[in-house]
């Protein structure tokens, strides 16, 4: 049984908007799934629909299911959701700019009351050694990168099974982003943490990754391993950039219909 099953979901916003159609995935426990596909083809949906924040948005699950070890949730309010072990790294590093780095951090045990929240923060620490130097530094006046490290570090402190993360490398430097991403890889290996991971750095994340889905208006056009993918010539031409004889091509050569005829057809 995988830990993570979407079955045939359609989300709607406000009853209207059709959004997903017919989106099938799954996620193993402690895999590392990667969600590609450019903007608007409904990535970021597909996360708040599997931890339930699709309400604050007048979104709605209305049709199929989302099942987590064997229960369906979809039906979940999302702190429900949170306490089953289900984090959302949203896009866009939402910190409280005015605590401090360890103060955001901690904010992710808020229903744990153990002995063990000062372990699990000795463990963020351990996978982000700059952010015990400014733990604490007001939020407000890090830089994107260290942003970035406390919402990772405060997803870790709510102790996920799955943890569903956003376009972490948006707006962060090449060098950032390899520290990233190779703590992401870290944390899935180490911790046996699911991860679901939506990116537009289609290389990194199939790079750290060990299965991909590709999605297009709404509904996943290609999925395989992250090695097929890489290998694959349409991710080549349109996510990576490149031509058949290795050349980097620009996206505006490409016709559109040539790329949905050899997917679909």
């Amino acid at each position: 049984m995988p830990m993570l099953e979407i079955n045939n979901i359609e989300v709607k916003y406000k009853g209207l908007i059709l959004v997903l159609k017919g989106l099938s995935m799954r996620v193993d426990k402690g895999a590392l799934v990667c969600v590609l596909g450019s903007n608007g083809a409904g990535k970021t949906t597909l996360l708040k629909s599997i931890s339930g924040l699709l309400k604050t948005e007048e979104g709605k699950v209305t049709d199929g299911n989302i099942m987590f070890e064997g229960k369906r949730i979809d039906n979940m309010p999302s702190p429900a959701i949170v306490k089953m072990g289900i984090v959302q790294v949203m896009e866009g590093r939402r910190t409280f700019g005015h605590l401090s780095a360890e103060e955001n951090v901690i904010i992710g045990a808020n229903h744990f009351s153990d002995s063990k929240v000062r372990q699990d923060l000795d463990m963020v620490y351990s996978y982000f050694p700059k952010l015990k130097e400014l733990r604490h530094t007001t939020c407000g006046y890090l830089s994107g990168g260290e942003q970035q490290m406390v919402v990772i570090g405060r997803a870790l402190m709510a102790r996920p099974r799955l943890i569903l993360l956003d376009e972490p490398s948006l707006g962060l430097s090449p060098i950032l982003q390899a520290t990233i991403f190779e703590v992401i890889k870290g944390i899935s290996e180490e911790q046996k943490v699911g991860v679901l991971l939506v990116e537009q750095n289609a290389l990194a994340a199939l790079s750290i990754s060990s299965y991909g889905y590709v999605l297009e208006n709404g509904r996943v056009v290609l999925d395989g391993s992250s090695d097929s993918l890489k290998a694959n010539e349409d991710i080549k031409e349109f996510y990576l950039g490149l031509s058949k004889v290795g050349a980097r091509k620009s996206y505006r050569e490409v016709k559109h219909y040539k790329r949905r005829k050899r997917w679909l057809g």
